[in-house]
């Protein structure tokens, strides 16, 4: 197949292009040019997806059998895109979020529950109802929090970097509110599956590691994959709604349960995630903040030490 990814030198595209790439597609990413290429050799158009006149002027003399649409997040950035190739394209991939499920009291969230309106994450779930009435044949993947080596979002690194140091583990809340990691790898290889797959057509998918964990167990989690004892880790709880930290984030998730089942992408792509949370915290540890040398870093630990010199007064 002759396949288009949108992006595809970041985080989740470097690992769907190398497994493409190995399958022995034809792979063509679409980016600014502006990273290396994750696989020597692979073509690239180099344009800017904001700017609808430059899309079609560098896509519409191009064919392709899929689209990985990886990083639109506002309906605005994917509608031109899937209306240039409506009627002629196979299959249009969407990188959207469990991100859209309103708060419930009744979890694990699926693919059939109620989406918030006032979620940061509503231009995704805009896009998937927009991709729907277009007609163009779409699934839409819907992963948790993404982690492992090249992350850019500060979520396992977040923890290893008190970890490493030895410093107090600042949790908010009581530290059992339930989150989910999924493995990079394990989403490129479930929207793999997606390609050939004609029951994926007009369905979306959850897709996140198949457990669940608290707050807390991450923490002791990460402990584990760092080489450190987890009963040996100093949690700090504290009450977010006390403090005032301005832009600095004090803490990489939101403080709410937040975990999706991800039975209907096992069942229907015949996907299983390779990870477990230790396994692949590991991998993330390793191959990534160690080899990045990030556990020598400077890091601002302002927000920490403003909770725990409260903390340490109770």
């Amino acid at each position: 197949m002759r396949i288009l990814i949108m992006g595809g030198t970041r985080f989740i595209g470097v690992y769907l292009t190398r497994k493409l790439v190995a399958e022995g597609h034809e792979v063509v990413l679409f980016n600014r040019g502006n990273r290396p290429l994750p696989v020597a050799g692979v073509a690239q158009i180099t344009g800017d997806r904001t700017q609808p006149d430059d899309l079609k002027e560098k896509l519409s003399s191009q064919n392709f059998d899929v689209i990985f649409d990886n990083n639109g997040r506002e309906l605005s950035d994917t509608q031109p895109l899937a209306e240039i190739f409506k009627d002629r394209v196979q299959h249009f991939v969407y990188m959207s979020s469990a991100g859209v499920y309103l708060p419930s009291d009744q979890m694990p969230h699926q693919e059939g529950d109620a989406v918030d309106p006032k979620s940061r994450h509503r231009g995704k779930h805009e896009t998937e109802a927009f991709l729907a009435r277009l007609g163009i044949p779409f699934t839409a993947v819907r992963p948790t929090y993404i982690y492992g080596p090249q992350n850019y979002n500060d979520l396992e690194s977040w923890f290893f970097d008190r970890i490493v140091r030895d410093r107090p583990i600042p949790i908010p809340g009581n530290g059992l509110h339930i989150t989910q990691f999924g493995h990079v790898d394990d989403l490129a290889q479930a929207m793999c599956q997606v390609l050939g797959c004609s029951q994926a057509i007009g369905e979306i998918y959850n897709v996140s590691g198949d457990r669940y964990v608290t707050f807390d167990g991450l923490a002791r989690a990460c402990a584990v994959a760092v080489g450190k004892p987890p009963e040996a880790l100093e949690i700090v709880h504290y009450d977010p709604k006390k403090f005032d930290f301005g832009k600095r984030k004090a803490f990489p998730m939101r403080v709410q349960h937040f975990f999706a089942a991800v039975d209907k992408a096992k069942t229907q792509l015949n996907w299983q995630p390779k990870y477990d949370l230790i396994s692949g915290l590991k991998d993330s540890f390793h191959n990534d903040y160690l080899a990045s040398g990030r556990d020598t870093a400077e890091v601002d630990f302002s927000a920490d030490d403003e909770i725990l010199s409260v903390a340490g007064n109770k």
